[in-house]
């Protein structure tokens, strides 16, 4: 009796017993999304379709059922309830039971029912019903596991004349947590599908099963997945096209990568016309000389016959292994683009390979949604008598190939560990090597350049002096002709070295020399894990190749000594160090652009002013090169002069743009440049074609600046526009330039967006210096350091003057001013304990007032500043300034100012809105402020 059979004497004997008119059968694999009517008594045309399939999760007394692994019912609770099941008594509710298990089949893990057998009956709370219902259940599950598959056609014989490589054979797999299948093109033709019009739905599948055949196909499917065994059947479908055929269906259970459910993947064949005998002596019931493998999109095998396992010999099981790794004999360099360009045409592709122990496989891939089919014949048979000319071409192509490919990426190397990685990629495999060493000389030393392999049997040549070295040895990294063939050999030849096979695991050898020019610049080791005679092939092609990679590494050495001057001007014209100063504490990056130049025309600058004022400055002179850097030096040590002059910021950029003006046509650069004055907490700033500066506020809150746009430095005509804005004491000011915020394709609001998100945070973090937010940012904008651009950034955090650092002292416009500033001076110094300096500080007070009273003319403002130094300032309403003038011997006036350069450190003059001011700077014996670090740029 078969499955179906089965199902409907349980069926009727259960229906017989509830005393009910109708009943029906439910199965579904373990871990199914649905539970699938296999059998049904009296139930016909809407009923049918609303009962053919029950998602598990719903309430219904079925799935009910199976989720708790007892009895569950579902009382009438509409009239239109039994409008789908005609004869049924009014009030009558469904009462289910859950079909075990059948007991053979093992259950490690769940003891999740098969399926559900369900009753319409008015008396659901019947004890005896519940234990004959249950009893019913059990014995179809015994039933189904003993039952045969569907009969036999009078011909299943197999026909002697027919060769079972010619069935169709198509590839399916079943994802039973989502309720979906996948069918290549072979198995949709099989069962007459169109695959323009499939869903992809289990229950489309289950429509054409033959209805007395779906609950054998059913019961094998959860018996594979519980037991983790291989899955066959055989099953009737019924065709929209063609009428009944008969198909065979081989598979193996496994788990989904998200682990929503089982899966079950395997073949299927039209057997219609040559039903397979299933006698022992016939084991091989797949297609003569056919292995087949699926593999999902990250190349993992997820389905693989025994065929397979036969004619590829893996070394572990194939099964979740990448194909790679799990089937030598498929790594083939042609194999990864067959399966890309079956997967993008939607068409199959062949290809033939060699494996490792001289057999020749045709490997058809055809594409599936989920990832390729491969079917693998072996032709060895068939084409052996050319295979040896066509391998010997094949082998040729492929090594000419292989050279093309090593000269390309030659030619393509920049740096020397470019050409070292560009051996290792290409000639280990070319020659079909363990490993490969590459040594470069410098100054009389070798150095390891790069290896593929371990290097620790290297190390001891690393930077030693060849001529040290023993006379073996020499010739090791020197670079002297030789093939070694065994260990043996190199031992002989080598005594020096004699230890060095065994740590290496190397077995022969090809030492290089490395000679561009009549010169040689280094030397390479090609190392081979077996005993190897090279042929005369072998060593011409392996001359030639040293001869162009000398070449390619001469290269990068003059690549390598330009990028090393490259660096060194780009570290020389930019800080070294920034100032430690009482008004900021300052930190900047700069990242050259990603072509490999390391110069460029961005650049920084903090430069210290007079009252404790700071001037921060960045610029960026159009693209990126040496010329670029140059110009860059040249304008910061002009901005640097001028601004130590203390010029107004106008005029400062008037001669800034003459400058870049007079470099040439076609040169540009930008600028911003903010002086900040810590006593009064306002900052003047000036751009030229400059992004705007982002202040960070103390409270986390940021924001860009109003400033006036003026034209880049070089395309500008005067005069430059200011700006004024003050800062709370604490706020981070960042500069930038725009390769720091025009990267990943956003345009430079974007960019100067994300810099300002990004800038937020450090007013929580309190424990991040100014450095450390400027590696933060420069990790996190220009995450790959491939930007096409140079790029600077420029930190800076502000801290006012105290109030008890500063007194300002307004003086009358007569004689007297004097005297009133000496007396000041002394009260002030005294009340700061700076009394070793009252003296001095009087002489240039009482020299300075009085200059403004005989040659200038008031208001006069005495104001004395404690910060890093002591400074004095006289400012008065005349814009004339002070120069030093040579008195002569007998001359009555002229001395002051020398007098005033004398006693102090410096001092200076500078313009003011309504006049100028003189100030003078005396060092302290202390820092009043507490020591300040300097913060290194990079």
């Amino acid at each position: 009796m078969n499955a179906y059979d089965t199902l409907r004497q349980g069926l009727d004997h259960a229906v017989a017993v509830a005393r009910a008119r109708t009943g029906m059968v439910h199965l579904g694999p373990l871990g199914s999304s649905g539970l699938y009517l296999a059998a049904e008594n009296n139930i016909e045309g809407p009923a049918t379709q609303r009962w053919e399939e029950i998602d598990r999760r719903s309430p219904e007394a079925p799935a009910y059922a199976v989720r708790t692994n007892a009895p569950a019912w579902t009382a009438p609770t509409s009239p239109e309830f039994a409008a789908y099941l005609p004869g049924v008594p009014s009030g009558a509710g469904l009462l289910s039971v859950p079909v075990p298990v059948p007991r053979p089949v093992p259950v490690p893990a769940s003891d999740e029912p098969l399926g559900v057998l369900s009753v319409f009956t008015r008396t659901p709370e019947e004890p005896a019903l519940h234990q004959q219902l249950t009893a019913v259940a059990s014995w179809i599950a015994d039933c189904l596991c003993d039952s045969p598959g569907p009969p036999r056609p009078e011909d299943a014989g197999r026909p002697a004349d027919r060769d079972t490589a010619e069935l169709p054979v198509g590839f399916w797999g079943w994802d039973f947590g989502t309720g979906t299948v996948i069918w290549d093109d072979a198995a949709l033709d099989i069962l007459g599908i169109d695959a323009k019009g499939f869903d992809g739905q289990i229950r489309t599948w289950r429509r054409l099963v033959h209805p007395q055949d779906l609950p054998q196909v059913l019961a094998r499917a959860d018996e594979a997945i519980r037991a983790r065994t291989p899955y066959q059947a055989e099953f009737r479908v019924c065709r929209p096209d063609t009428g009944m055929r008969r198909v065979e269906v081989r598979g193996q259970a496994s788990s989904s990568d998200d682990g929503s459910g089982p899966r079950l993947a395997g073949i299927m064949r039209d057997i219609t016309s040559g039903h397979l005998a299933k006698d022992p002596a016939e084991q091989v019931l797949w297609p003569a000389h056919n292995g087949f493998l699926a593999v999902d999109r990250a190349w993992r095998i997820i389905f693989a016959n025994p065929d397979a396992e036969r004619l590829l010999a893996p070394a572990r099981q194939l099964l979740g292994q990448v194909l790679w790794d799990a089937v030598p004999a498929l790594r083939s360099p042609g194999m990864e683009d067959a399966g890309r360009q079956a997967a993008a045409e939607g068409r199959p592709t062949e290809l033939d390979i060699r494996t490792h122990n001289d057999r020749r496989l045709l490997v058809r891939l055809a594409p599936l949604p989920d990832g390729l089919t491969l079917c693998i014949t072996d032709i060895s048979s068939t084409r052996r008598p050319q295979a040896d000319e066509v391998s010997a071409e094949g082998a040729a192509v492929e090594r000419t190939m292989r050279i093309m490919e090593l000269t390309r990426a030659l030619a393509g190397a920049v740096t020397g560990h470019d050409v070292a990685d560009v051996m290792a990629t290409h000639m280990v495999p070319l020659f079909d090597a363990k490993d490969i060493s590459v040594w470069t000389h410098e100054n009389g030393r070798a150095f390891l350049m790069g290896s593929a392999g371990p290097k620790e049997s290297l190390r001891r040549f690393e930077g030693a002096r060849i001529a040290e070295l023993p006379a073996s040895a020499q010739v090791f990294v020197e670079g002297t002709l030789h093939f070694i063939s065994s260990a043996e050999e190199f031992i002989s030849r080598f005594p020096a070295l004699a230890d060095m096979p065994a740590a290496s695991g190397a077995q022969a050898w090809a030492i290089l020399p490395l000679i561009a020019s009549g010169r040689t610049v280094g030397a390479s080791c090609v190392i081979y894990e077996h005993p190897h005679a090279f042929s005369h092939e072998e060593r011409t092609l392996f001359t030639a190749m040293s001869g162009m990679v000398a070449q390619a590494l001469e290269r990068a050495r003059l690549y390598d000594a330009e990028h090393r001057r490259a660096q060194e001007l780009q570290r020389g014209l930019l800080p070294r160090c920034l100032p430690a100063l009482p008004a900021v504490t300052a930190s900047a990056r700069y990242q050259p652009a990603g072509d490999g130049t390391n110069a460029g025309g961005d650049w920084y600058d903090v430069i210290p002013l007079s009252a404790e004022q700071v001037a921060l400055v960045i610029g960026d002179v159009m693209g990126h090169g040496v010329s670029e850097a140059v110009a860059m030096g040249r304008l910061r040590t002009a901005g640097r002069t001028l601004a130590d002059l203390e010029q107004p910021l106008d005029e400062l950029f008037f001669h800034l743009n003459e400058i870049v003006s007079g470099l040439g046509d076609g040169l540009y650069a930008t600028c911003l440049c903010i002086v900040y004055d810590p006593v009064s907490r306002m900052c003047q700033a000036i751009t030229a074609g400059h992004p705007p500066p982002v202040v960070l506020r103390p409270d986390g809150t940021s924001y860009f600046p109003d400033l006036p746009v003026n034209p880049p430095l070089g395309a500008a005509s005067p005069p430059f526009d200011t700006a004024e804005f003050s800062l709370p004491d604490g706020a981070i000011l960042a500069l930038y330039t725009d390769g720091l915020v025009k990267t990943g394709g956003l345009d430079i609001a974007e960019g100067m967006s994300r810099l300002a998100c990004h800038l937020r945070p450090a007013h929580v973090q309190v424990t991040e210096t100014l450095d450390d937010l400027c590696d933060r940012l420069i990790t996190t904008l220009l995450p790959d350091q491939r930007s096409r651009d140079d790029s600077a950034l420029l930190v800076a955090r502000t801290q006012a003057l105290a109030p008890e650092n500063i007194s300002c002292l307004q003086l009358q416009d007569d004689p007297t001013a004097a005297g009133q500033a000496r007396a000041h001076v002394r009260a002030q110094l005294a009340a700061w304990n700076l009394d070793e300096l009252i003296m001095t500080t009087e002489l240039v007070a009482s020299e300075l007032v009085g200059n403004v009273v005989r040659h200038a003319r008031g208001p006069i403002t005495l104001r004395l500043l404690r910060g890093r130094t002591l400074i004095c300032e006289v400012a008065d309403a005349s814009p004339a300034m002070p120069r030093i003038r040579r008195a002569a011997d007998t001359d009555e006036n002229g001395r002051g100012l020398q007098l005033i350069s004398a006693v102090t450190s410096r001092w200076g003059a500078r313009y003011t809105g309504s006049g100028k001011c003189i100030w003078t700077e005396q060092l302290l014996s202390t820092d009043p402020l507490g020591e300040r670090v300097s913060y290194e740029s990079v």
